[in-house]
């Protein structure tokens, strides 16, 4: 592609991204001067939920924390302190530094506010569909996978049992993966979804499983337990993948009363 091309590329992608900030700072709010009524700037609602969770104990923490500047910060917490919402309590280590800490009228305050948020997340969330909901939830983790990488330790694992939607996604993945990576043709996405059609047609609760593994509400693999289908006693294993950037995550699900590790 030639550069020119590139750049009309880019400056359209550059256009999508500041349409998307402009709708969902005015989406939630953002801008008001007082973030949900609730009397705070959202600024200000952010450096409670630090200050509550214990997430960040000093000015300088918070302001790292928050990418915002310690100037901004220090007048945050100096209001703060004056209205009796924090109160510092000297370090043992340094006698120049003291931890910040909520008082009970701050705890209040910010329950308060984090009920206000809660409400307003799930007025949003109760007016779509479950299917929507899902694709919601799981472009928001796409978002913040991209924009924000989470360490290790920070990352959420799930292992699930499948619900409406997930088969789709099970063809999908099989067949395009499959094809990447092994050049195998359209005949093994046919497979699978014959195999995921018996599986949801012939599904025996009490002795069949499919498990779906999900890394910060992202879907990166997936596996199945069947019925032998001439052996009562033997079960069989269907369908493995797991993404291929999450090659080597170890996922762990439980098998007749024992472990069984799968990477």
């Amino acid at each position: 592609m030639s550069s020119g091309g590139s750049n009309t590329s880019l400056n359209s992608y550059v256009a999508a991204f500041r349409r998307f900030n402009r709708m969902y700072t005015r989406f939630i709010g953002v801008l008001d001067e007082e973030f949900l009524n609730s009397g705070y700037s959202l600024a200000e609602g952010r450096v409670l939920h630090e200050l509550a969770t214990g997430q960040s104990s000093t000015a300088k923490e918070i302001a790292v924390a928050l990418g915002i500047d310690p100037a901004y910060v220090s007048r945050i917490l100096g209001r703060f302190e004056k209205n009796s919402l924090l109160k510092r309590v000297p370090s043992k280590k340094d006698a120049r530094s003291a931890y910040l800490v909520l008082t009970q009228k701050g705890k209040s305050r910010f329950e308060k506010l984090n009920a206000l948020s809660e409400e307003q997340a799930r007025g949003i969330l109760k007016a779509l569909p479950p299917t929507v909901q899902t694709n919601l939830i799981g472009s928001m983790s796409t978002v913040e996978r991209l924009l924000a990488p989470s360490t290790p330790e920070e990352s959420r694992y799930v292992l699930r049992p499948h619900r409406p939607g997930d088969m789709g996604w099970v063809v999908y993945r099989e067949g395009a993966l499959y094809a990447q990576e092994y050049g195998f043709d359209e005949t093994f996405e046919a497979l699978a979804a014959r195999i995921v059609a018996d599986f949801l047609t012939e599904f025996d609760p009490k002795r069949e499983r499919c498990w779906i593994a999900e890394i910060n509400g992202q879907n990166v693999g997936h596996i199945f337990l069947v019925k032998h289908p001439t052996e009562p006693a033997t079960a069989k294993l269907r369908l493995l993948l797991v993404e291929t950037e999450r090659a080597g995550t170890e996922i762990r699900i439980c098998i007749g009363g024992r472990m069984r590790e799968l990477r």
